[in-house]
């Protein structure tokens, strides 16, 4: 075979290349969303603890631990909103979440988490369940379920343990109108883990 007939089939299979290249679908774009926050509590005006507290990010199932946002549209099926991706993993986002609330509510204000190497009283663990939308009759619903542990670390004893959990409708099926609902449900959340805390770190005193 000639010279020129091999440059010719070059050509050929190039320009193939090049039309099978142009019909390819292009990369999804992606939307990240933040979690809002619905609310901004002032600040308690009761006393200060003097008690320094370790926030850990919850543990987490494969799919609640990224940046996904999870939903169940029927049964057991565990799906994600297509095209959208939270700031962060969902864990993390929540114990900022939770962090963000006591340093609000100011009574007890050396808060950390375990990536700080900062001296704590008391330490939450926690096993972050669900973090996600479920259909309910068609619409859908936010749920967010942690099982909380509070820790004495002087003695690495158990304090108290608790299953929280919260259901926030959504005003709509677009994710925005979901993104919204997590951050309601959120800090509701916040503000349910922010009282037992509290309740159980004066049994210290």
């Amino acid at each position: 075979m000639s010279l020129r007939s091999l440059s010719r089939l070059a050509l050929l299979g190039l320009f193939s290349v090049l039309a099978a290249c142009s019909v390819l679908p292009e990369s999804e774009t992606l939307r990240i969303f933040l979690l809002p926050t619905s609310s901004t509590p002032a600040q308690s005006s009761e006393p200060t603890m003097q008690k320094a507290l370790r926030i850990n990010t919850p543990q987490a199932s494969r799919i609640l631990a990224s940046q996904r946002i999870a939903v169940v549209p029927q049964g057991n099926e565990i799906s994600a909103y297509r095209g959208a991706r939270w700031s962060d993993a969902a864990p993390v986002l929540l114990r900022d979440r939770l962090i963000e609330a006591f340093q609000r509510d100011g009574r007890m204000p050396s808060v950390s988490n375990e990536d700080v190497n900062l001296y704590a009283d008391l330490s939450l663990h926690s096993d972050l369940r669900a973090f996600q939308s479920e259909y309910v009759d068609g619409q859908p619903v936010v749920v967010i379920r942690l099982d909380a542990r509070l820790v004495n670390r002087n003695d690495q004893h158990t304090l108290a343990n608790r299953r929280f959990e919260v259901r926030q409708p959504s005003t709509g099926t677009d994710v925005e109108r979901v993104v919204e609902a997590f951050g309601q449900a959120g800090d509701r959340l916040s503000a349910d883990v922010l009282q037992w805390t509290l309740e159980h770190a004066r049994t210290l005193d």
